[in-house]
């Protein structure tokens, strides 16, 4: 019962932070319109690039692939810089006191601490959902091509993000005592994020070293989840326009649709596991830690007695 009181408590006051909760909600919405904009002519002159003359797409497969590549990268991005966002509430606890109050009260570190990871997974998610469902909407328009099991693993490739950002952003924002050190951060992961995980640029348009090493990422195969599940009906579309086999597997792997590790296509069942397990792996060292914590805090109140 403690714990569901601190998550409802910790996302009012994110929600009541109008300075924090309306960029948060906005920026995906504003990037897609960026994206459209300036970016959905460069991809599908790209895409016409790599087409043989004889073949002429229409104008709704060339938007819908375009459309759908952008929404992934968004929502790839979007995932891990709004969950350091909302990770702001743990933050603003430490700055303002809050969080040595919380801990005076019977309450242990561990399910306050716990309780910070719960409430920026649900606010992250909360966010990025509404974003898809927007992104699905211009779809519609512009052209939709996922089936109802891409869209369903649309939506789990998405919640498994929201862990790993999360996780991430719990594990950094634990070290960070000041709002500005916060904003600084979730600044700099906004910015460089993109970029490694391919989100902004096609990791198969950097150097081959280059590629390797961004395949150490976890997020690179999360973003590779997403993109594969909402350009597959389109790839398929694409088949039946009479593009041959080579042609597709060079706009596969041209677009990251298909990601290699060191010459190795990696499978989709291999993306999962990569991510699963370092969402495990992060969430056990920020309990681990947590853990330190009470027993140092425990030892003192000893010696404090003694």
């Amino acid at each position: 019962m403690t714990l569901q009181t601190l998550i409802k408590r910790n996302i009012k006051v994110y929600f009541k932070d109008k300075g924090v909760f309306f960029p948060s909600l906005i920026t995906p919405l504003i990037l897609l319109v960026l994206f459209v904009t300036f970016l959905k002519n460069v991809y599908i002159d790209s895409l016409k690039m790599q087409l043989p003359e004889s073949i002429v797409l229409s104008k709704t497969l060339l938007n819908g692939f375009a459309g759908s590549w952008l929404i992934s990268s968004l929502l790839a991005t979007s995932c891990i810089t709004i969950a350091f966002c909302a990770n702001m509430v743990m933050v603003q606890d430490k700055v303002n006191g809050n969080f040595k109050d919380l801990t005076i009260a019977p309450i242990k570190i561990s399910t306050l601490n716990l309780s910070y990871y719960i409430a920026t997974a649900i606010v992250t998610l909360l966010i990025c959902y509404v974003a898809l469902f927007v992104g699905l909407f211009y779809l519609s328009f512009v052209g939709f091509y996922l089936s109802f099991l891409d869209v369903l693993l649309t939506f789990v490739d998405v919640f498994l993000l929201v862990l790993f950002g999360t996780a991430l952003s719990s594990l950094v924002c634990r070290f960070l005592k000041s709002q500005g050190a916060i904003s600084a951060v979730a600044s700099l992961v906004s910015t460089i994020y993109g970029f490694i995980c391919g989100a902004y640029m096609p990791i198969s348009q950097f150097g081959k070293t280059l590629q390797n090493i961004l395949m150490f990422f976890p997020g690179t195969y999360g973003t590779g989840l997403i993109r594969k599940h909402m350009t597959r009906g389109i790839i398929n579309e694409f088949a039946k326009n009479g593009i041959g086999n080579q042609t597709i597997e060079a706009i596969s792997k041209s677009f990251d649709l298909k990601l290699t590790f060191f010459n190795n296509n990696v499978s989709e069942l291999a993306m999962y596991l990569v991510l699963i397990s370092t969402i495990c792996v992060l969430v056990l060292i920020f309990l681990v830690l947590n853990y330190k914590v009470k027993k140092v805090r425990h030892q003192h109140k000893i010696k404090t007695i003694s």
